[in-house]
């Protein structure tokens, strides 16, 4: 391939400057250095591209369709340069963010909305297709931050702290063990645990108080929403267990409850995770910084980190 961007660039200043004098000193280069190059164009291709000796310069049909190709290149090469530089400098990229904790859309999307009033040049997105296993899809590439309470091991992966907050067990307002400050997981024996539809490993009423215990429930059953689950709930259709900041708004109503997880409550942290070597560019350290901010602000009952 012979035409390169450079040819583009010299017709582009000779068509603004009409001459080959003004052209060369835009390009930083002798009129001589300017004239070899078009003359070597021209020869290539055995076709002039304008008129020396016309005032103003006149293009023939083969320069003004080579001056049609650089009004519509160029401006694409220096976006995509621009582009580039902004994000080797962490001011502009991808963050397509996944949601594990099922309960964290009220406080994110409101902090999205933030986020891209002051990153504009952030390609920023909410992908649902991964919400209940999202973090290997952050290992693959697929998506830039990942909101989960449970760390895995992949390997590349850095896990922010956020906050921490407490798991509660929702009850029907008129339940057996309403008045109750806390549950044993004997207690929970003769129930129907409602809870996401993800592996009981991953799920904190399974894998952090009854399994332990050795206790299995009555039934089980699943729901996809949190609002679905707390509805279950209020229709006496079985228990579950939810982070404080989810039930404090359904908590002022009389068809549902909520009691500690044991004694001294049950504790999770909640992280942002992301790949190791996107931990530091500035955009994506922005939007850890907010997530803090609108979480202390808007949850309660957690402890910011």
């Amino acid at each position: 391939m012979f035409l390169e961007l450079r040819h583009l660039r010299s017709l582009k200043a000779i068509q603004r400057h009409g001459s080959l004098s003004g052209a060369a000193a835009q390009l930083h280069l002798t009129q001589s250095a300017l004239s070899h190059q078009i003359r070597a164009l021209e020869d290539y291709f055995g076709a002039r591209l304008f008129f020396r000796k016309t005032r103003p310069l006149r293009w023939t049909p083969a320069g003004e369709r080579l001056l049609a190709l650089a009004e519509g290149i160029l401006p694409q090469v220096d976006a995509a340069e621009q582009a580039l530089r902004d994000t080797g400098a962490g001011q502009q990229g991808r963050l397509h963010t996944a949601v594990e904790c099922h309960s964290c859309f009220d406080w994110l999307m409101p902090a999205m909305d933030d986020y891209r009033s002051q990153w504009p040049q952030v390609e920023l997105d909410l992908s649902l297709g991964y919400s209940f296993h999202p973090l290997p899809a952050l290992y693959r590439g697929e998506v830039d931050l990942v909101i989960t309470s449970d760390p895995e091991d992949l390997g590349g992966l850095d896990y922010v702290p956020l906050f921490r907050y407490e798991m509660l067990l929702a009850i029907p307002g008129q339940h057996r063990l309403g008045g109750r400050a806390w549950v044993e997981p004997a207690d929970l024996a003769p129930e129907t645990v409602i809870s996401y539809p993800v592996c009981r490993s991953r799920l904190d009423i399974f894998h952090r108080f009854l399994d332990p215990a050795g206790v299995q429930p009555a039934a089980e059953r699943t729901a996809e929403l949190t609002v679905m689950l707390i509805q279950l709930v209020a229709n006496g259709r079985g228990v579950a267990a939810l982070p404080n900041w989810a039930l404090t708004e359904y908590l002022d109503r009389d068809n549902l409850a909520a009691l500690r997880l044991g004694p001294t409550g049950l504790w999770r942290t909640l992280y942002a995770a992301v790949r190791r070597e996107d931990r530091d560019r500035p955009y994506m350290d922005a939007f850890i910084r907010l997530a803090r901010v609108r979480t202390s602000q808007t949850l309660s009952g957690i402890h910011p980190l």
